[in-house]
This record gives structure tokens, sequence and C-alpha cells, in this order.
């Protein structure tokens, strides 16, 4: 799907993996240790069996950026609830996620968008803000959008990468985001038309939602 470029999808996580396979005890996130390093001991590539037949819970194809990544390795994404012992995907929606991450104050407001987003997955990064993958609607190279939750000020939730195969390579340090808040990479004019059509899809061409749905007492 879309131009084949190493900017995108399969070949840029390709680049991703060849620079963890140089450095796989190094950190995910230099700012993070509970995060950990982006390879504990050996490589766990899921089974060729399992990977081939894989699919999301809601019969969703796996994004080519994951399909390459768990060929590579599945231990960092099962440290972080993608899978269970038995190799089968644990999504959460994007509400559970929000409790589970900030606790169930700061946490309830993100439920008002778990009927959108009830297909989500945690990723590395943040310290007061959370990375989550969101299946849906894929853009032109199959991928889904990953976003960010902030409960700074109001919680909110806002587009982050155009894919998994952006957000491996920023966290990589092979694609660097512009300052200017998360979406930034918006302004970019190799993934801004990525950004762009996850917008359209998730917020009506915006870039954030706020969620103001407090729970009661709170």
């Amino acid at each position: 799907m879309g131009n084949p470029s190493a900017e995108h999808g399969v070949p840029l996580t390709d680049r991703v993996i060849a620079s963890v396979r140089a450095d796989p005890g190094r950190p995910v996130l230099d700012h993070a240790a509970w995060a950990g390093p982006w390879v504990t001991g050996a490589a766990e590539p899921l089974a060729d069996g399992v990977l081939a037949e894989a699919v999301f819970p809601s019969g969703r194809p796996l994004p080519p950026s994951l399909r390459r990544w768990l060929a590579f390795d599945s231990g960092l994404l099962r440290r972080f609830g993608w899978l269970d012992g038995e190799s089968r995907f644990t999504p959460r929606t994007l509400g559970r996620i929000g409790r589970d991450e900030f606790g169930d104050g700061w946490g309830a407001p993100f439920e008002a968008l778990s009927e959108r987003f009830g297909e989500c997955f945690l990723l590395p990064g943040g310290s007061d803000s959370r990375r989550v993958l969101a299946t849906g609607e894929p853009d032109a190279y199959g991928e889904y959008p990953v976003f960010a939750l902030d409960v700074d000020d109001l919680p909110c939730v806002e587009l982050m990468y155009p894919g998994l195969d952006v957000y491996l390579a920023e966290t990589a340090g092979l694609v660097a985001r512009a300052e200017g808040g998360y979406s930034s990479l918006a302004a970019d004019p190799v993934y801004g038309p990525r950004m762009r059509t996850h917008a359209r899809n998730a917020f009506a061409g915006r870039f954030h939602e706020e969620c103001l749905d407090w729970p009661d007492g709170f």
C-alpha cells in the first residue's frame, strides 16, 4: 500500500530493527527506566504460524509495521500487555487504559471515547502522559494512529504518530519530531498527509479531543 519508501511502513520498521539489533539492551526511553530495554535477553519473535494467522480480536488486520516487528521480537509488546501467554492479542478500551494508567479520577473522562476507540494497546512513552495505538480506519500504508493521552490541566487525547512505524522510528532516534506539541508531525512534509488522514477519521479533522466527562464527586 502507498509508495514503498524507507520513510514508511515495513522499510522504516526494518531500519528500526537494524538499529535495535546493534544495541538491543539500550533503554527504550532514556528518561524512564520503567520502560526497560528494547530487548530483554534474546529477541522473542512470534512463531511464524501464529503470526501468519494473526488478526486483532475485532478482525482488523495487523498493520504492516506490527507484523514486521513481531517477526523480530514480541517481548517488548508483551511487557506492555499486548499479548497473553497464548500469543493472543489483549486490547483494552481507551477508557480502561486511562483508568489503569491514571487512576479512576483522572482516567474516568477517557471512558467517553471508549465506544469510538474500543481496541487499544499501550506503548512505552511519556511521564504524565501515555502513548496508545488505537485500531480503526487505516491510512494509505495500512497503519493505525498512535495517540497521546494527557491529563495536564484537562484530560485529552491527541494524535501523535501516524502509525506504529513512525512511533518506533522516533522512539529509536531515527525520526525527529519538531517542537510544537504532540501533533507536530502534522506539519511534517513526509508524515503530515498521514496525520491528516487519521485526524479526519478520528476527530473530524482536528488533531485532539478534550475529555470533559468527569465522574460525580471528582
